[in-house]
Formats: structure tokens, C-alpha cells, sequence
């Protein structure tokens, strides 16, 4: 063949390639019009149901988008998020309770939250260190909750599966901090009270996954951390001793040593404990929780810490320390042995 021959051979072989590449490029773009399209214009069901959502003041449109889809509001929140970005709408994200419906386009549910909400919101704080029936008469105080469903629904098995707790009530994951929610105008419901535990599951999960990046840890792990970092929470609430006070249990732990921690007994009691800790409270063995008579962490959480309990379980301060007292001011005398443990007893309380 001569060279002219394989000159003209060569710009009909690129003119080929290039209209192969161009016809894959605009199949490519025909595809993606046509999903984004169907996004738009095709609601997640036919038939519509309402669903009320609750927009905290601060909430991302992030953390919305993952919401809506899990709803079933929206079936894409990758592409809701691009929507988003086209209206640049995320600034105009109102807060409130919003009466949404799964029959919407999501072009309607982002005018609908950038537009109005249904309900004002209010504030409700959770402090570190409430067992999980002081959380509940607080929201029921407060107008959000029946205690009698709250109690219910931490203790269903099929709840708290959906919700990754391997255990056998929501203790400790009741997470601490400052949530808005929207007060119903009647009494609250089973629904009403279920999405509010639910919310609370959640943030445990969202503020702990800094932790486990990679995904909750095993049973074990996660219930060792979770209740150390629970009886840390109740005998500490100063920051620079959460992880000294989470190493001396991890030392009588070692050890073999009773953990002997006041507030695992008062648990085990539960909520008709008066407030006095007794002698016959002391060695009462049929209390699980007694931890001055069954050695080891007590079975469970005893109440919902926060973050930084949780950082002081995951980390104890390594040192020789068995023993710590209170100097009634809120910090703590730590000892050693038992001599020095009891001279700070007798300097501390006992003159007291």
C-alpha cells in the first residue's frame, strides 16, 4: 500500500473516532437528562400520604436531604442536593414543622422548606447523666411525650433492631444535648412519641461516629464503652477527670477488683430510690447493678453520657490509681492503695 493510500487512510479512521466519542457523549447526556427529568417530575408515590418534618434551627440541607429520602419524600437526596445547589437555596432553608407529602415532586418539597413551616419550634435541653425515666418525665413535663409510650417504646425489640441497639432497652443512647422539636397541639401520640426516641437514637449515632468511622463497633465493644463511659458520666461532671476517674476502673477491672460505684447500685434501684444509700442497699446481691457485690461493669448503661464521657471510655488515663474521693467541691482525691484511700476518706468525709 502506498503512503498516500495510508495517508488518507488516517483522517477517516480520526473522524470515526471522534463520532463514536460525540455519539457516546450525548447518549451519556441524553441518559442523565432524561434521570434528572424523571426526578423532577415523578413523585416517590403515586397515591400521597402526609408526613410531618421537623427543620431544627442550624440543620443542614445535607442532613435534610438524607432525612427526606429515608421518608420516602424524595427518591434520590444526591440529586435533591444538586437541586438544591441550582436554586441556590440552601441560605433560605426555613426552620419549623413542615405537613410534606410523598405524592410532592421535589420540587414542591423545596419550595414547601424554603418557603414556610407549619409550626413553630422550641428548644429542649437533655443534660449528661439522666437515666432514661428521668429523660422521659422531662419531655412528658414538658408537652412532647406520654412516659407510659416512652417507657414502651425503648423497650420494644423490633424498635430498637431498626435502630442498631443490640441491647435490651435504649439506655445510653438517649443522647444528652439541645434539641427543637415541635410542641403538639393534643397529646402526644405513640407516633409522635416514637419519631422523638427516634430522634434521640439518632444524634447518638450522628455525635458518636467519630469514634467508629468505620461503623459501630461488636456487642461487646460497644456495650463495655457505653457503660463505662455511663458511670463516668455519674461520678465525675468535672472534664479534667473523666479519663482519670475512667482509668481507675479500668484498673480495678484488670485487677479483678469490685468497681464498688455508688451510682450503678442507685440504678439498679431505679426510679423509687429516695435518695438515701443504705447499708442494706450496699449488700443487697440481688440488685444486678450492686457493684460492691458483683464484680465487673454493671450489665448495662446507666444513663445516656455525653461525647466526652464517651471520649474518657474510649481512652482511660494510664496511671496506678484504685481508689478516688470526693473533697466535696467537686473534684476528687485519687489514691494509689488503700492506706492512702482511707486518710482521704477520713480528711474528706468522715470529718465532714
Amino acid at each position: 500500500m502506498s503512503d498516500d493510500a495510508i495517508g488518507a487512510k488516517k483522517p477517516g479512521r480520526l473522524r470515526a473516532v471522534l463520532f463514536t466519542a460525540l455519539l457516546i457523549a450525548l447518549c451519556c447526556c441524553g441518559a442523565v437528562a432524561y434521570e434528572a427529568y424523571r426526578f423532577l417530575n415523578t413523585p416517590p408515590d403515586q397515591q400521597g400520604a402526609t408526613v410531618a418534618y421537623t427543620v431544627e434551627p442550624g440543620t443542614s440541607f445535607n442532613r435534610v436531604a438524607r432525612d427526606l429520602e429515608s421518608m420516602g419524600l424524595i427518591t434520590s437526596a444526591s440529586r435533591f442536593r444538586v437541586l438544591v445547589r441550582f436554586h441556590n437555596a440552601a441560605p433560605h432553608l426555613r426552620a419549623g414543622v413542615f405537613q410534606l407529602n410523598t405524592g410532592w415532586t421535589p420540587n414542591e418539597v423545596l419550595h414547601t422548606l424554603t418557603t414556610r413551616g407549619d409550626m413553630p419550634v422550641y428548644s429542649c435541653t437533655i443534660r449528661e447523666g439522666l437515666p432514661w425515666w428521668q429523660v422521659a418525665r422531662q419531655l412528658e413535663a414538658e408537652g412532647y411525650v406520654s412516659f407510659e409510650q416512652f417507657d414502651q417504646i425503648i423497650h420494644d425489640k423490633e424498635f430498637l433492631a431498626a435502630h442498631g441497639i443490640p441491647f435490651d432497652n435504649a439506655e445510653g443512647f438517649l443522647f444528652p444535648d439541645t434539641y427543637y422539636f415541635a410542641k403538639p397541639f393534643a397529646e402526644p401520640t405513640p407516633e409522635r412519641t416514637q419519631a422523638l426516641v427516634s430522634r434521640l437514637i439518632r444524634t447518638f449515632w450522628d455525635k458518636t461516629q467519630i469514634f467508629w468511622p468505620e461503623g459501630p463497633p461488636d456487642e461487646k465493644t460497644l456495650k463495655h464503652v457505653l457503660t463505662l463511659a455511663s458511670v463516668v458520666e455519674k461520678e465525675t461532671g468535672r472534664a479534667d477527670e473523666r479519663a482519670r476517674v475512667a482509668g481507675v476502673f479500668a484498673n480495678r477491672l484488670r485487677l479483678g477488683m469490685l468497681l464498688q460505684a455508688d451510682p450503678t447500685i442507685i440504678y439498679g434501684i431505679g426510679p423509687s430510690f429516695s435518695g438515701a444509700l443504705r447499708r442494706s442497699h450496699l449488700n443487697d446481691a440481688a440488685n444486678p447493678y450492686n457493684t460492691y457485690q458483683h464484680r465487673g461493669l454493671p450489665p448495662g448503661p446507666i444513663c445516656s453520657p455525653g461525647i466526652h464521657a464517651m471520649a474518657a471510655a474510649m481512652a482511660p488515663e494510664d496511671h496506678k490509681y484504685l481508689y478516688f474521693v470526693s473533697r466535696n467541691d467537686g473534684s476528687h482525691q485519687f489514691s494509689k492503695t488503700l492506706n492512702e484511700h482511707i486518710n482521704a476518706v477520713n480528711r474528706y468525709q468522715r470529718r465532714r
